[in-house]
């Protein structure tokens, strides 16, 4: 069975499309199609139904998918192997992370990293922690980087960041003046929330709860996907938020948002570091995870 194939099958999955698999693997897109009708013809089974405008694969066509991801990532391995032999560090890393570690952390990282080994690709996919956890059990991902401890025991989590989530509003705000704010007052405000896959959201409402805010007292107004839609949303003056301090270091600065603190309550949260666990790591994954470490902000 040609790898090439198999690498040409998994595109199309992960795109749902096999006009945009074509553009990403440089290839027509009849010749796509012969790649994969010809993978169907070895196994004799269907492996990808057209539902619509976007291709999903079947039952046995994602049986298929999850074996031919880690064919490819041995035969990667492989290579890295052998380019670590000679001295070299090369090949690409699939790497995920929620949303405040991707946006914040993660970029000078890389930049760093790809500095001292430049041949080397980095995929960086930045999605909500449920998602990056999903894809690191698929192995469509081999090291991630979330703010909530995953609680499956098929990975392992290792603390390599801190941050705490501070009470944003914007500056005409009547707390933004403000010495604190208690806990009890923030069911009178129009609050926003990020989705319920977030780290962020997680960990705000354990705190919350943990310190005996009824959840359902808070007059939700927004749900957003990403830290950066409520920072604008603030700003608008849609509502006020908790967020990361990281997210929100900038506006601090230029004086677009202001933080207040809540009485008798700081949340701090970790971000930690994914992996399969028992995975063995691709020789690039391990020297990008000791230069993580060397190098991580307190």
């Amino acid at each position: 069975m040609d790898i090439r194939r198999l690498e040409v099958f998994c595109k199309v999955v992960e795109l749902k499309s096999f006009t945009l698999a074509a553009k990403a693997v440089l290839l027509s897109q009849p010749s796509v199609s012969e790649h994969v009708r010809s993978l169907e013809e070895i196994l004799g089974e269907k492996l990808l139904d057209r539902l619509g405008r976007e291709v999903m694969p079947t039952g046995a066509g994602q049986i298929l998918y999850q074996y031919a991801r880690r064919i490819i990532a041995l035969r990667d391995e492989a290579l890295q192997a052998i380019d670590q032999f000679r001295g070299r560090v090369s090949g690409s890393l699939p790497l995920g992370a929620s949303t405040i570690p991707g946006a914040f952390i993660l970029p000078a990282l890389i930049e760093s990293f790809k500095t001292a080994h430049p041949s080397i690709q980095i995929m960086l996919k930045i999605s909500g922690t449920s998602r990056i956890v999903e894809e690191l059990l698929l192995g469509t991902l081999e090291l991630g980087i979330v703010g909530a401890r995953p609680k499956d025991n098929r990975l392992d989590a290792e603390q390599v960041f801190s941050d705490e989530l501070m009470l944003t509003v914007y500056p005409g705000h009547p707390w933004a003046s403000r010495e604190s704010v208690s806990l009890e007052e923030l069911p009178g405000q129009p609050f926003i929330q990020r989705e319920p896959e977030s780290g962020t959201r997680m960990v705000m409402n354990q705190a919350l709860q943990e310190y005996g805010l009824d959840l359902s007292r808070l007059t939700m107004v927004a749900e957003m996907g990403s830290s950066e839609a409520i920072r604008q949303g603030i700003k608008a003056r849609l509502g006020i938020s908790i967020l990361s301090s990281l997210s929100v270091a900038e506006d601090l600065l230029l004086g677009s948002l202001v933080t207040v603190p809540l009485s008798g309550l700081q949340i701090h949260r970790q971000f930690y570091l994914v992996q399969r666990r028992n995975r063995q790591l691709s020789p690039l994954a391990l020297t990008f995870l000791h230069h993580l470490k060397a190098h991580a902000p307190e």
